[in-house]
């Protein structure tokens, strides 16, 4: 079946066998795809194609995944997954606090790649469910525009990846009420998911530093301990 609209992506992994596994089964689904071997190529194959969604391997040469998710999360709030081994849990949480969206522990089988891929790409056209129309203003200086997909702060508009809004905008729509761990989970990447308590410990924590006042003493974003989280509207 066809990706819809022929998404370019780029896979970078210095593993000649594992980056032709994963083109392959990309391609035949109808990806349009982009490959580099190490990490450099792989920025210039970035910056030269635009693609629409980036799978990166932790460990590549001339240039490290973490470094090349970091500077293409500078220019871009396109779509990263990272590629890690199977006991780099340290590499794991890097690369999701410099901003990639997800990971796939190596080795990994095709079901599970493609089912990757989609969500991330779903994520990048998420609208979410406009229960609210217009800017909600919270004190301290926060605007959160649900339609607009714009966040301010002091006048100040702040830029978030569509994975960071999409957080965002399901605690802001569901304000006062605690989101469980698995609720924030399926609803922001998808139903494939419900145990990666990490990923929402790390993105809380970026969104903490773009949205509050003192990140260390949160007044939006509240941890219910054992719970999830809350987003406290006064």
């Amino acid at each position: 079946m066809a990706a819809p609209g022929g998404q370019r992506i780029l896979v970078a992994e210095d593993e000649t066998s594992l980056r032709d596994f994963v083109c392959r089964n990309l391609r035949a689904r109808g990806y349009v795809v982009s490959e580099a071997g190490n990490g450099l190529e792989a920025l210039a194959t970035w910056e030269r194609e635009n693609p629409q969604l980036a799978v990166l391997d932790i460990m590549m040469p001339r240039m490290d995944g973490l470094e090349v998710c970091r500077r293409i999360r500078e220019r871009s709030n396109a779509p990263i997954i990272a590629l890690t081994a199977l006991d780099a849990e340290a590499d794991k949480v890097a690369a999701l606090d410099l901003g990639a969206d997800d990971y796939l522990t190596k080795p990994f089988g095709v079901e599970e790649l493609l089912a990757r891929v989609r969500a991330a790409i779903r994520r990048s056209q998420w609208q979410g469910e406009q229960t609210a129309s217009g800017a909600q203003t919270f004190g301290g200086g926060l605007v959160v525009d649900l339609e607009g997909h714009v966040v301010r702060r002091d006048d100040q508009e702040i830029r978030l990846t569509p994975t960071e809004f999409a957080l965002l905008a399901q605690l802001v729509t569901h304000a006062g009420k605690v989101l469980t761990h698995r609720q924030l989970l399926q609803r922001v990447w998808g139903p494939e998911y419900g145990d990666e308590a990490e990923y929402l410990r790390v993105y809380v924590q970026r969104l903490r530093r773009k949205i509050e006042p003192e990140p260390a003493a949160p007044r939006y974003l509240l941890t219910e301990p054992g719970l999830g989280y809350r987003f406290a509207a006064s």
